[in-house]
């Protein structure tokens, strides 16, 4: 049986949240042109969570897209054909797209996620935002936005809940076999 050790309870997420968005709000002074596009499925309740967040800090509102990289994926299979659910209702076009994810790991999700979006347009900037960051990367990615480093072992599985999907907010770190 796997252990499983809560590292992030609701209070500690909604926390962070808030740290991310007031560093959001500090490094695009004035939020021109900022878009979020959170990544199916986790990213888009925290996109949606942190463009609240930073309405309420900075009274601006920021359009968030939905971003579906299933079909741009390198490591799955295509053996089918998978309906995309992007639903981008805004041009990226010369924007800075703030991409959100919950975790970030090898950094293949956020590879297909740039490639994906590149076929919507070319945006003037991508910058990153994740909740958890748990290292091992194959691809020189670095977000620029961290709720939280957890070094974790490649036998180790990050599970963040979202109360949106899950019913309710935590991260924990499951212990392989």
């Amino acid at each position: 049986m796997a252990h499983k050790s809560q590292v992030m309870a609701e209070a500690e997420m909604k926390a962070t949240l808030t740290r991310i968005a007031h560093e959001i709000v500090e490094r695009n002074i004035g939020l021109k042109d900022v878009v979020f596009v959170g990544i199916i499925t986790r990213g888009v309740p925290l996109a949606r969570r942190l463009a609240k967040k930073i309405n309420s800090i900075a009274n601006v509102s920021i359009p968030v897209g939905i971003l579906d990289v299933t079909t741009h994926r390198d490591d799955l299979a295509k053996a089918q054909v998978i309906e995309d659910e992007t639903k981008i209702p805004f041009d990226i076009k010369n924007k800075k797209v703030i991409l959100i994810d919950d975790v970030i790991f090898h950094g293949r999700t956020v590879r297909a996620a740039m490639d994906a979006l590149i076929h919507h347009g070319r945006p003037q900037s991508i910058q990153l935002a994740v909740l958890i960051d748990r290292g091992h990367r194959e691809f020189p990615i670095h977000p620029d936005y961290v709720g939280r480093q957890i070094p974790t072992s490649s036998k180790e599985a990050v599970k963040v809940r979202i109360k949106e999907v899950d019913g309710e907010d935590e991260v924990v770190v499951m212990a392989g076999e």
